[in-house]
């Protein structure tokens, strides 16, 4: 589907995690070190946040506390309100990679993945444990031996969706009162799991990619393919129903805007941190959805 494509930031390192709150959208860059924010036509810029240790996953705790995962120390910090960033998880010890994605529920409960390896080093292939970061801190493996689980999203029935970034699959789990998850279960696959030991091995075995991700009203999934330059539209039962094409690669989604129905795409060239943290091609991208 063709579809009229809007930039709404420009000229940025490697964009992350869209997040529309406050009537704003909200997005990490990965290597300028900064979250900021601006409103829904890319005017009115802030920075909210600078985080050293490379920003990556958004969310809020219910009194409106700004978290942000810190991906190279393996950190999820908390904004405080008066500015300052404090620490409020630390995950050094449940993680074998950068931290990375983060979806925080209305409990003010984070879910937060990893890469569970080196992979802009192209480190032998593992796979990695979800983690749960409850409102006090403390941290608990909710789920283990995915394949890179990334993008995150609640349906209407409170079941958690995972994208296993290197698994060709989107993962369901229902989620317990506590906030402990059941077994994984199957919600969408585009192929099998790699079985390869290196990236070559894996990504040519990937079909779907899925990356960073959001749930529209009627619970299907707008998902970024990594390796595809496309958003898919994917539901439950159905597999793919639609795609929106790129010249560039694309990373991550979000809904937002006034009427919550425009999309907010990250696009950089590549994910290579290499070519990324040296160049500024990264881009904010709007799509206005039906």
């Amino acid at each position: 589907m063709a579809r009229e494509t809007t930039v709404v930031l420009d000229g940025y390192t490697y964009f992350e995690c869209p997040r529309w709150h406050d009537d704003r959208i909200w997005v990490s860059d990965f290597y300028s070190h900064q979250v900021v924010s601006a409103r829904e036509d890319g005017t009115d810029v802030r920075v909210e946040a600078e985080v050293p240790g490379q920003p990556s996953g958004l969310g809020w705790l219910p009194d409106g506390r700004l978290l942000v995962v810190s991906m190279r120390d393996q950190k999820v910090l908390r904004r405080e309100p008066d500015g300052q960033l404090v620490v409020h998880a630390d995950l050094s010890k449940y993680v074998s990679g950068n931290v990375n994605d983060m979806l925080v529920d209305a409990h003010g409960r984070a879910y937060v993945g990893n890469f569970g390896f080196d992979l802009m080093n192209l480190a032998a292939v593992e796979t990695a444990d979800l983690l749960r970061v409850d409102p006090d801190g403390s941290v608990h493996v909710v789920a283990r031996d995915l394949h890179f689980p990334n993008g995150m999203a609640l349906t209407s029935s409170g079941e958690l969706l995972v994208d296993e970034t290197l698994g060709n699959r989107i993962s369901v789990f229902s989620v317990a009162d506590d906030g402990s998850l059941g077994e994984r279960r199957d919600w969408a696959t585009f192929g099998g799991v790699p079985d390869g030991s290196t990236m070559e091995s894996t990504i040519s075995q990937m079909v779907i990619a899925p990356d960073g991700c959001c749930i529209d009203a009627d619970d299907s999934m707008w998902v970024a393919d990594a390796i595809g330059s496309r958003i898919l539209h994917v539901a439950a039962g159905s597999g793919v129903i639609g795609e929106i094409p790129f010249e560039t690669g694309v990373f991550a989604c979000g809904l937002g805007g006034a009427d919550g129905r425009t999309l907010f795409v990250c696009a950089a060239p590549d994910f290579n941190e290499h070519a990324r943290k040296v160049a500024t091609e990264g881009k904010l991208l709007s799509i206005r959805l039906e």
